[in-house]
């Protein structure tokens, strides 16, 4: 992708989320059913991956309905939590216990050396619940994937999942010209799609379809394997793809 390109896309959505931030949390008070599912029974390669002495590293932690969680389970290893929006991260503040051993970044990912204000050099377990695919292009991904890489244990592991919005209807009827954003199809790359926002106001957001075909070539390139995949959320079951992934 052209990095210009690549620049704006990023400035639409860092501009989605200043404008809708608090109408964005409260379409987020609760866990997704399948975060619930890797909190409660793991994945079966893997049933204590999110253990409650895991040290945690959660990109693009919003406003902190998991950490909230986490508290409420106990935890007990370290957790940092990243996001790029201030308000988010006020939110996150708020309604996670003061006894709660875990902090909050602003650090967007997009950034060159965002790895570098986190304090704690390594981690069980890296998160990225619905991030990846507001990352535009290939080589954005790329960089923020070796980073993770870096910063997860020998034995930990990698946790993400990707929106798969067109499985529902409604949600590809969400699905914008270019022109909109002042882009056309030729500057985005495959795959990469244009929604509307329409809670509290007009919106737009730049967003990524991921294949598993196209998960399995980006782990390979960053230095991890696609070790299980499945499928979750929404009516039908099937709007998040969730993965963990492992170093090699």
């Amino acid at each position: 992708m052209n990095p210009n390109t690549a620049r704006k896309l990023i400035q639409l959505n860092h501009q989605f989320y200043q404008t809708f931030a608090l109408q964005f949390s409260a379409s987020r008070q609760r866990l997704q059913p399948g975060v619930r599912r890797i909190l409660e029974q793991g994945f079966p390669s893997n049933p204590a991956a999110l253990s409650l002495e895991a040290d945690i590293l959660e990109l693009g932690c919003g406003n902190g309905e998991l950490a909230r969680e986490l508290a409420r389970r106990g935890q007990r290893g370290a957790y940092i939590g990243l996001d790029f929006n201030a308000e988010l991260l006020e939110k996150a503040r708020q309604i996670v216990p003061v006894t709660f051993q875990g902090s909050f970044l602003l650090i967007s990912l997009d950034s060159a050396d965002w790895e570098q204000p986190i304090p704690n050099a390594s981690f069980d377990v890296i998160l990225a619940f619905a991030v990846l695919h507001h990352l535009p292009g290939d080589e954005l991904r790329c960089q923020v994937l070796h980073k993770a890489r870096r910063l997860i244990k020998p034995q930990g592991c990698f946790i993400h999942s990707e929106w798969q919005f067109l499985n529902s209807p409604r949600l590809r009827g969400r699905i914008q010209p270019w022109e909109q954003a002042g882009l056309n199809v030729a500057d985005v790359d495959p795959d990469d799609y244009l929604l509307d926002w329409r809670s509290g106001g007009y919106g737009l957001r730049y967003v990524h379809h991921f294949s598993t075909s196209e998960l399995d070539g980006l782990a390979n390139k960053t230095g991890f394997q696609v070790i299980e995949t499945f499928l979750s959320d929404g009516e039908g079951g099937n709007l998040g793809l969730y993965q963990l992934w492992k170093p090699v």
